[in-house]
């Protein structure tokens, strides 16, 4: 099969829901009004739903302030303490020089 035959070659899953009545309604009444299939008007939300929830966990927002702190420590990075010292020293003695 050649790059783009694969490509084109979508697989699906099944998902089925219970819902109540009134639910359905809404959601159909919406994907009328977008001029789609129920189906995809659902399948259309729940990726944007799932995209909002996996972005809310994995992307940090920081303040403004927060922001300037993080730059002022990566231009004038603090001395290291004895104890990063003494951490990077055991790590060279058990991985050797790189």
């Amino acid at each position: 099969m050649t790059g783009v035959m694969a490509q084109e070659i979508q697989t699906t899953a099944r998902l089925e829901a219970r819902l109540p009545s009134e639910v359905h309604a809404l959601l159909k009444r919406a994907a009328e009004i977008e001029g789609r299939s129920l189906t995809d008007f659902v399948v259309s939300a729940a990726r944007a739903a799932a995209w909002r929830t996996i972005e809310e966990t994995e992307i940090i927002r920081l303040s403004t302030e927060d922001q300037h702190q993080i730059a002022e420590a990566l231009r004038n990075p603090p001395e290291p303490t004895a104890a990063l010292k003494k951490a990077f020293q055991r790590r060279h003695e058990l991985l050797g020089a790189e």
